[in-house]
């Protein structure tokens, strides 16, 4: 069951100019979840009673993607009075009046936040009976970060903004990480006091820790030993440095669970991608979305899959693949193309700069060859010869083909769609299929050869090839 007395409030309101970016900052992605995907992740894992998103800039996409990623998030419309304590403020007003539990303040851009060091907090604050609890951390170079003042004894005295610091505050470096816990009784009875007289003109929600502080309640700050974990994201260099970091601890785990990766460098895994043991990932993989991989899967190098599934087995060298399905002990590449609703089924076979969409490539056949199959489903045991195009598009609809189990076509076939192909049919090479090829025939459309005798000596005369023909001695023509 949800826990009563706890609620957590997502701060999302932010316009994240520093981003430089038509999007919101906070919908930028981090191993594919956005940034505020991962913070509710995180919400939800806690399982609180209430779970509020304080919104403002670029209101209705950050909605729509809160509402995904957890729909019984509550959306708060924060007003023109800006800072975060006016965030806090307004998600205070949406919850139950009779609330009176511990309110949990986390970032939409620090995504690397994991629930077990927010329930850390959570204890350490219920444990302490404290009015505010905060994390904070150690950073080697803190411009930009409030500083977490302490007196003497290392007791918690208060913090300054950066922009409010003075030259000695300014060398502090403990940050304040922008994670709180706080009472409710204590937060509202101090937030609405908070006022904007600051070099930012905000409201801000450190000024409920010094408004606390002066009424003598308990406050402790809480250093977090792993600084990425509150690495809040400004930029893209910054969103860079946390997709490094994040990825090299998805990889490790994965490694740890029975994955081979030849180079964790050059390899990145999504959250939502799921790996068997003993798949063994080359140099330039990149397992992208919610792409599962059965045992003994080999991918790579050089290879993109994204929201794909590769059964046991099957091996997909140099390719790039959306929305596919590759069954077990099937063969992808190198230079193939899958495009969305590409089926390779068992033992199948797509080979170097084959092409594919929305299509269905049965067990054991093959299209091994230079081509490009879409909107069609091939039987099993075919094999399609190299350089085949289906024509599938008429410049209005799309149409399907049919080719029947065990075929085998030629060199440089088109397929006209609509068109069917038979079980056990053969096509010559060169042969453009117009219409239905009955099962067990032949299907041929070339005209018969002419050579044209002494054509080189009579047009090219004096070349290269003229005289290799006459070196030669050219035969009688036909």
């Amino acid at each position: 069951m949800p826990a009563s007395d706890l609620a957590i409030v997502i701060l999302a309101a932010g316009q994240g100019t520093r981003m430089r970016s038509a999007k919101p900052k906070v919908l930028h992605e981090l191993a594919g979840v956005p940034l505020i995907g991962h913070v509710l992740a995180t919400a939800r894992e806690l399982d609180a009673a209430h779970t509020l998103a304080v919104v403002r800039h670029d209101r209705d996409a950050v909605a729509a993607a809160i509402a995904e990623h957890e729909p019984s998030a509550v959306i708060v419309d924060q007003d023109e009075l800006p800072g975060t304590g006016r965030a806090v403020e307004v998600a205070l007003d949406a919850l139950p009046e009779s609330f009176d539990g511990c309110v949990v303040v986390l970032s939409a851009d620090v995504p690397l936040l994991d629930a077990a060091t927010v329930q850390a907090l959570l204890d350490a604050h219920r444990l302490a009976g404290n009015a505010l609890t905060l994390l904070s951390a150690i950073f080697d170079e803190p411009t930009g970060f409030g500083r977490i003042l302490r007196h003497e004894d290392g007791g918690f005295a208060g913090i300054v903004e950066q922009k409010d610091a003075t030259d000695e505050q300014r060398a502090i470096t403990e940050i304040n990480a922008g994670v709180y816990v706080f009472d409710a009784r204590a937060l509202k009875s101090v937030i609405k006091g908070i006022g904007t007289e600051n070099a930012q003109h905000e409201k801000y929600l450190t000024d409920a820790a010094a408004a606390i502080k002066a009424t003598g309640a308990p406050i402790e700050a809480v250093p977090v030993a792993d600084h990425w974990l509150v690495h809040g994201i400004n930029d893209r260099v910054q969103l860079s440095q946390a997709a490094l970091e994040l990825n090299a601890r998805i990889v490790r785990g994965w490694q740890l669970a029975g994955v081979t990766v030849h180079d964790p460098a050059s390899t990145w895994i999504d959250l939502k991608a799921r790996l068997a043991e003993d798949v063994e990932l080359l140099p330039g993989a990149r397992i992208k979305g919610s792409t599962v991989i059965e045992r003994g899967a080999i991918i790579g190098p050089d290879t993109t899959l994204v929201d794909c599934e590769v059964g046991e087995d099957a091996v997909v060298k140099r390719a790039d693949a959306t929305l596919a399905m590759i069954g077990p002990r099937a063969s992808v590449g190198p230079f193939a193309y899958l495009r969305p609703n590409t089926r390779v089924d068992e033992d199948g076979k797509i080979g170097t700069f084959v092409e594919t969409k929305n299509a269905h490539i049965g067990a054991g056949s093959k299209v091994p060859h230079l081509s490009y199959v879409g909107d069609i489903e091939i039987g099993v045991g075919a094999n399609i010869g190299a350089g085949t195009i289906v024509a599938n598009y008429d410049g209005v609809n799309k149409h399907r083909t049919e080719v029947g189990s065990h075929v085998r076509t030629g060199s440089h076939n088109v397929f006209v769609a609509p068109v069917r192909i038979g079980d056990g049919a053969y096509t010559g090479a060169g042969t453009v299929v117009r219409k239905d090829v009955p099962a067990g025939a032949l299907a041929i459309n070339v005209a018969p050869q002419r050579n044209m005798s002494g054509w080189v000596e009579a047009n090219r005369p004096g070349t290269a090839a003229a005289a290799a023909a006459a070196a030669a001695g050219e035969p009688e023509g036909q």
